[in-house]
């Protein structure tokens, strides 16, 4: 038995029949074509996380900057209180 019940010399017929309806060349168009999409696939998952990672350092910059605009305007305050 293999998987689910269906046996080995199953699993060989239904090969041959395909390859007698579909021909060994568009089949091998087809792998290309699913083998090319995966590809792409993959490569836009890491293009995502990479651009994800570089919009969270992005964030944290921008904050840290907003934070030392802010202390800078707290000291400008506290020297224009000091001349007062």
């Amino acid at each position: 038995m293999g998987m689910g019940g269906i046996s080995i010399w199953q699993l060989l017929i239904v090969l041959v029949i395909v390859l007698l309806l579909f021909g060994t060349k568009k089949l091998r168009n087809l792998g290309t074509d699913l083998g090319g999409a995966v590809k792409g696939f993959r490569s836009t998952m890491k293009d995502g996380a990479s651009a994800e990672e570089s919009s969270e350092t992005e964030d944290e910059a921008s904050q840290e900057s907003l934070a030392e605009s802010a202390e800078d305007a707290d000291s400008g305050a506290d020297k224009e209180n000091a001349k007062v």
